[in-house]
């Protein structure tokens, strides 16, 4: 099992949604950035670090939203996903084929990981102001 982590960053009624590249597994699709906690770290400062190496801003880390667990065909998952904010910088394409900020209504024309459609079956459902409807 794989621990990964992924922050769910707003900018009013979009979220930041990172397309992967095409040269690696899953090329292409969508995702929220972030990914694999290294021996020794937090969840929290995995997510920073994520965050500072693919997209140059620092983040600043807010409460765990859900967390998932996905088989995929190469690997096994366990991603927690963190509310987040961006404390500092403008996303930058760094790793990441495009980024986009996107609405809950775009995220449906957007071809997600497999791993994230727990996660956008949720927000369809969460009122940020008062949590899950």
């Amino acid at each position: 099992m794989t621990e990964v982590v992924a922050a769910l960053i707003w900018e009013g009624e979009r979220f930041l949604a990172c397309q992967r590249p095409a040269h690696k597994a899953r090329g292409l699709l969508w995702e929220f950035v972030g990914g694999k906690v290294e021996p020794g770290e937090t969840k929290e400062d995995a997510l920073i670090r994520e965050c500072r190496e693919e997209l140059g801003i620092t983040l600043e880390v807010k409460e765990p939203f859900m967390d998932v667990t996905h088989e995929y065909p190469d690997l096994t998952v366990h991603l927690t996903v963190f509310h987040a904010a961006i404390a500092q910088g403008q996303p930058q394409k760094l790793e990441h084929h495009d980024i986009r900020w996107v609405t809950l209504q775009e995220m449906d024309d957007l071809p997600f990981c497999p791993a994230d459609v727990e996660i956008l079956d949720r927000l369809r459902t969460y009122d940020r102001k008062e949590g899950p409807l």
